[in-house]
């Protein structure tokens, strides 16, 4: 199977490309191929760029591992992806997000971590629709959507409501949005003038700007992603399905 995540070092800029040749869905495979490619730029104090496949940025979590509803991948695939979340709002280097298409919850959770956020215009949807999928949107994601969208938008995205990449970036999400041929030539161009910057001193500022915000998601995070909440969670759903069947019967 071909790598769902790569990474090309070119200069002082690293760039991590997500494509698993679909919607780029972040499974467990994904988010730790995510996690390495991070621990790489970290090593090697590369400024990163953060972008998908033509079209989709990402599609948010894998609902196939919420299907299957076993409490151990459930679980597993949450922590990563909230591990992910808040590494990327605390990276110690600088992270220039391309968004190429779509972002759905995971990915625009990654979009509202990162330092500089573009995104190639187009008919494009970014936003949290757990709702929508009948899903509660999770604490930590709660905490990271209040940290960085506008108070105007915030309530109407967090139940729901998904945006086109121009209204994106009147809401939070993106800085700004341009074309698409122009999107990949403009995440450079970003991360090659963050490169000349004193990283040391990026670092350290950017710890105090968003130390409200890291504190605020880490503890959302060690509050609700937890092992024994996703399978009190699977006991209840069992419980209601039996009871359900029992009522029918």
């Amino acid at each position: 199977m071909t790598e769902p995540v790569t990474y090309e070092r070119t200069g002082p800029v690293a760039k991590i490309t997500m494509d698993d040749g679909k919607v780029n869905v972040m499974s467990p495979t994904m988010l730790k191929a995510l996690h390495g490619a991070l621990d790489r730029a970290q090593r090697e104090r590369a400024v990163v760029i953060l972008t998908g496949r033509e079209k989709i940025f990402s599609a948010g979590f894998d609902l196939n591992v919420f299907a299957r509803g076993v409490s151990e991948e459930v679980y597993e695939m949450m922590r990563l992806g909230a591990d992910l979340a808040l590494r990327v709002l605390s990276f110690p280097l600088p992270v220039v997000a391309a968004c190429t298409g779509h972002a759905l919850p995971m990915g625009a959770f990654l979009l509202l971590g990162s330092d500089v956020r573009i995104g190639a215009d187009g008919p494009f949807r970014i936003g949290l629709n757990e709702v929508a999928i009948k899903l509660t949107v999770p604490y930590f994601a709660i905490e990271l959507t209040r940290y960085r969208l506008t108070p105007a938008y915030f309530n109407r995205v967090v139940t729901g409501e998904t945006l086109a990449p121009r209204e994106a970036a009147i809401a939070g999400y993106l800085d700004r949005a341009v074309a698409p041929e122009e999107l990949q030539t403009t995440a450079h161009e970003i991360a090659s003038a963050l490169s000349q910057v004193d990283l040391d001193a990026h670092a350290a500022t950017k710890e105090r700007l968003r130390k409200a915000a890291i504190d605020a998601v880490r503890s959302a995070i060690d509050l609700e992603i937890n092992l024994q909440y996703y399978r009190e969670r699977a006991a209840r759903r069992l419980a209601s399905a039996q009871a359900t069947a029992v009522s029918s019967a």
